[in-house]
This record gives structure tokens, C-alpha cells and sequence, in this order.
């Protein structure tokens, strides 16, 4: 097995919480709020995800929302030219983005993946190359499990050669599902004594009371068996087990660890030499009869003294799912930039998507893994739906920062019975809340037969609105923060320029007469608003604007806003 860099974890375990509920007793105004401000995580030592890959959040589309698992190359390409020809592109938009059900069961005769034979008969790289000469982005997906969630083939154990794939075909936005996920064993080998040989005759053995035992790692005598001694007690993070090694010459060695046989799972440990390298093992479940086994590899050792340490950092499965994702981007930054410099061409950057649904608190590591993380389950093109999901996400501000990004799932914009003002208070919440902006609706309404903008489309109107994509997109970077919450919700994002965004939601059912107080914002430092005599503050979605001592009095229909975006007057 190759070597690999990996993150070192702190050793404390992390801590779970159950949260099942029911959808008739929900609260939404209290879901995940022990998940969101109680659970501590271990983060990984590792550096983050180059935030240039998304310094705004992505904005495009996916064939999920709308078309399912019934997609082909000519429906995509079709969907690329309603985006450029109806003013997506020009209003920010510019991934297309396949979603699940776009790749053959089958991998190529060199294990990569290729495209439906039937649907996709040209290959993905010409399909994005078609899609890259409209002006716009491919993106792509597949899952972090033995399959995707449409039970066709995954990255989990292929990380570097789809990484290569995906480079190859210019790809530059990357979905990483949750379905059919193994997680790493948190299970440790238990370790009888370590051989080391040159395969040139050269061999030397170091025993389990050889070693330094930090943590719960211990010797365990087996007098019952008379087999020996052996190390355990190193599984999920409680111990590590060091041994010292002096090496005759600089070079790569045979390392076998001679282990003792204990259960029927898998086990994983990292074993890591002088603190530099970092090497992965994952033994089988054991059904032999005999106690003794081995697992070897390859290591690359200095001369004189080396240490090598034996550990399972694994102490939950978030743990594990935040080492998975950190890998994939590792390979993701690894294939593009090899691709480029061996063909001589300009890298293409990857926006890494991380979409494990938030059931690994990946705000708490996402950032470390890629550039946006799913922090809900899916989303359902009704309003219930629309509005847990804000529920949860708005409380997360804290872990959003330029260039990585709370991820509350796609739009449902212009699907299901949403209605017109709950399409417009979906949109308005995604862009308060520095969300990714995917479309998820079928763009090809937004063209009229004459190939111009259907700029009367209701829909189109509010995925294009200039002022709240400003607001979304803002240099800053800031997720947006409820400052109040009841049955209306006041979100305050400050922008660029000691500018602010002020939200009013109205979640009640009916509508509702209701005030705000420009100055009491301005005295929260988090709204970067300057307190004044005069405020000027414009009105969104009805292009008004008002000068303003702080006092405005305005009614909000039922699942409405009112959104502003507001600076202190000029003298």
C-alpha cells in the first residue's frame, strides 16, 4: 500500500447526539439547536481547502431537483444553452452541474469511470467541453460509499483515480454524497512484535514490551494460550504504541506487522515514521484458526534512529467522515494540478462540495475537507421543508468564511406548490444566509421560442434578482446572523462598505404588521452598520427606498420578507 500524508486528530472522542424526530410534533424553531451549540468535534490538523476555489458562494444548476435519475448528455446540453441564453450566466450562474445516474455501471478496463453507455454515448469529456465553449462550468458527482445513492459505482477506495478522472475531463465543481459509506474501522490490530527487512536477507524484530505505551495501550499476556504477548488498547484514539529503530542505511524497508487475532471486523491503524510519513493499513475481519497473522508494507526509513508509531485516530464516525472528505480534496488538489503541469495547460481548479447531509457536524471540519458542506438532509420542494432547513442552518454563521461555506442544500425555486411569496422568501433566506445559489428548476422556461430572456417569467424575476445575488455574493463573505427570532425573524449580514442586509421574515401563516429599529441594529457590532440621525435603506423586492431616522413600519404577508439593504446617509 502507498504512503499517504494524513491529519492527526486529537485524541478525545466526540460526542453524539441522536436526533430523530417526528415530522407532526417538529419544532422548527428548535431543531438541531442542541446538535448546532453542544457537540464538540475533534477538527483534523490539516490545512483548509484553498478558499480561491469559491472566494463567493457557486451558483449554477443540477439535474437533481428536477430530472431525477432520467438525464442524457442532450437534455444537459440543452439545459447549458437555456443558462447562457436566458441571462443566467451574465447574473452569476455558471455551473451545470450532473447529479447522480450519469455514469455506466461498469468501469473501463483501467477502473475508471465512464459515462452511461446509452445516455452519455459521447463521454463526459466532450460533454464538457461542449458546456465549457458556452462559457460555463461542468460539475460532477458520486458519493463517499461502495456506491452512489442510485446504487451505481463510487469513489469510497477509488479517490486517486477518479480524482485523475474528473481532472482529465476539465471538471470544476465536485458533489461528494454520503450513500452506501464505509466508515474507517475504529477498531486497532493488535500488535505481537514488528519485522523489518531489505528482501535482501537483512532482517531485524522488535517485541510488544519493546515499545512505549502511551494512553490505554497495554501488554496482554495470553497464558492461556501460551502465544505470547501482544499490544492492545490503541482502537479509537486511547493510546498509541512507539517503537525505536535504528536503520543500517537511508531507504525503503519491508515493515510487517505481526498481529494476534482477536475478531471478526476490520481493523485500521496509521502507522507514522519520524512524524513525517504516514502510512494507512486496514487488516480483514479474522475467520482463521490460527491466532497468528501479518500485514505488510512498504517504508521508507532514514538512517540511524527512526520512530515509528502505531495509533487509530478514528474515535467516532465523524471522525471518520471528516478523514474521508479531507482525502477525497487531497486527491481532488493532487489530480488537477498534476493534469496541468503534464499537459502543459492551465489548472482547473475544483469547488469542492462536501454533501454528507450534517450528520457529521461537518461545519465543525468542512473546511479542512472542501469549499461548501450539506448541513441538512435533502431538501423537498414544499414549504415545511424550506423552512427546517433555514431553521438549522441559520444557526451556523459562525463556521461560514470566504471561500467555504454553510451548504443548506439546493433551490427549489419555481418546483413543488411553493408559492409565489414562498419563493421569494426561499430565495431571500439563501442569500442572507451566504448559501450556494443551485438551481434546481427547469431553466428552459426562462427562454422564449424566439431565443430571448423571458423576462416576465415570475420565476426568472426572482432567481435574477441583481440586489439579493449582490447580497449573496458580497465580498465580505459573512454568513448572515438572526438577531431575532419568533414568529418574525430578523437576519442581519453586513457587507462591504459598512453596508448591512436586514431581513424580516414572517413564518406565521398570516400576515402581519411589524417594526424594526434601524439603530438598535447598528448597535450590534456583528452588523458593521455605523450609528446615525439618518439611514438610507432600500427595499428589495420592491425597488423602494426610504431615508430613515431607524424606525420602519411595514406589513409582511404570511411566509413573506421585507429585505433591505441599509448605510448610514451620507452628510
Amino acid at each position: 500500500m502507498g504512503k499517504k500524508k494524513l491529519a492527526v486528530f486529537s485524541l478525545a472522542a466526540a460526542a453524539g447526539v441522536a436526533a430523530a424526530q417526528s415530522a407532526k410534533k417538529i419544532d422548527v424553531r428548535n431543531i438541531g439547536k442542541m446538535a448546532v451549540n453542544t457537540i464538540k468535534l475533534p477538527v483534523p490538523d490539516t490545512e483548509e481547502y484553498p478558499a480561491d476555489r469559491s472566494l463567493t458562494p457557486p451558483m449554477g444548476w443540477s439535474s437533481w431537483n428536477l430530472f431525477r435519475t432520467k438525464i442524457s448528455e442532450d437534455l444537459i446540453y440543452e439545459i447549458g444553452c437555456a443558462m447562457k441564453n436566458s441571462g443566467l450566466l451574465d447574473a452569476g450562474y455558471k455551473y451545470i452541474n450532473l447529479d447522480d445516474c450519469w455514469q455506466s455501471s461498469m468501469r473501463d478496463e483501467n477502473g475508471k469511470l465512464v459515462g452511461d453507455l446509452e445516455s452519455f454515448p459521447s463521454g463526459i469529456k466532450a460533454l464538457c467541453e461542449r458546456i465549457n465553449a458556452l462559457g460555463l462550468k461542468m460539475g460532477i458527482y458520486s458519493s463517499n460509499g461502495t456506491f452512489t445513492c442510485e446504487d451505481l459505482p463510487a469513489s469510497l477506495g477509488n479517490e486517486a483515480i477518479d480524482a485523475d478522472t474528473f481532472a482529465e475531463w476539465g471538471i470544476e465543481y465536485f458533489k461528494y454524497d454520503f450513500c452506501h459509506n464505509k466508515g474507517i474501522p475504529q477498531r486497532a490490530p493488535c500488535i505481537e512484535k514488528l519485522l523489518i527487512t531489505d528482501g535482501k536477507g537483512y532482517s531485524f524484530e522488535m517485541l510488544a514490551e519493546e515499545a512505549l505505551l502511551t494512553g490505554s495501550a497495554r501488554i496482554v499476556e495470553d497464558k492461556k494460550l501460551g502465544t505470547g504477548k501482544y499490544i492492545d488498547g490503541i482502537s479509537a484514539a486511547l493510546g498509541t504504541a512507539e517503537f525505536c529503530y535504528e536503520a543500517p542505511s537511508e531507504g525503503e524497508y519491508n515493515l510487517t506487522l505481526c498481529v494476534r487475532k482477536k475478531s471478526n471486523a476490520y481493523k485500521y491503524a496509521q502507522i507514522r515514521i519520524n512524524d513525517a510519513d504516514t502510512y494507512e493499513v486496514t487488516l480483514p475481519p479474522t475467520w482463521a484458526h490460527t491466532k497468528d497473522g501479518r500485514h505488510q508494507i512498504k517504508v521508507y526509513l532514514n538512517e540511524g534512529f527512526n520512530i515509528i508509531n502505531i495509533s487509530n485516530p478514528v474515535a467516532s464516525r465523524q471522525v471518520s467522515s471528516a478523514m474521508q472528505y479531507i482525502n477525497m480534496g487531497k486527491e481532488l488538489q493532487r489530480a488537477t494540478r498534476e493534469y496541468a503541469e503534464k499537459n502543459d495547460v492551465e489548472e482547473k481548479p475544483i469547488c469542492y462540495s462536501v454533501c454528507e447531509w450534517g450528520l457529521n457536524f461537518p461545519w465543525k471540519w468542512g473546511a479542512k475537507a472542501g469549499n461548501l458542506w450539506r448541513t441538512t438532509m435533502d431538501i423537498k420542494p414544499f414549504w415545511l421543508s424550506v423552512l427546517s432547513i433555514y431553521e438549522f442552518n441559520v444557526r451556523l454563521d459562525k463556521y461560514a468564511s470566504l471561500g467555504h461555506w454553510n451548504d443548506p442544500d439546493m433551490l427549489e425555486v419555481g418546483n413543488g406548490n411553493l408559492t409565489f411569496e414562498e419563493n421569494k422568501s426561499h430565495f431571500t433566506l439563501w442569500c442572507m444566509m451566504a448559501a450556494p445559489l443551485i438551481l434546481g428548476n427547469d431553466i428552459r422556461d426562462f427562454v422564449k421560442e424566439d431565443g430571448t430572456p423571458d423576462y416576465d417569467n415570475e420565476i426568472y424575476k426572482i432567481v435574477t434578482n441583481k440586489e439579493l445575488i449582490a447580497i449573496d455574493q458580497d465580498a465580505l463573505g459573512v454568513q448572515g446572523r438572526r438577531i431575532s427570532t419568533g414568529l418574525v425573524d430578523v437576519i442581519v449580514k453586513p457587507l462591504v462598505g459598512g453596508e448591512a442586509a436586514v431581513c424580516i421574515f414572517n413564518k406565521g401563516s398570516d400576515k402581519t404588521c411589524t417594526s424594526v429599529d434601524i439603530r438598535k441594529i447598528s448597535e450590534n457590532s456583528f452588523s458593521g452598520l455605523e450609528f446615525s440621525d439618518l439611514y438610507t435603506c432600500k427595499e428589495i423586492w420592491e425597488e423602494t427606498v426610504y431615508e430613515t431616522d431607524g424606525n420602519l413600519f411595514f406589513e409582511i404577508p404570511s411566509h413573506g420578507v421585507k429585505v433591505f439593504r441599509v448605510k448610514k446617509k451620507a452628510d
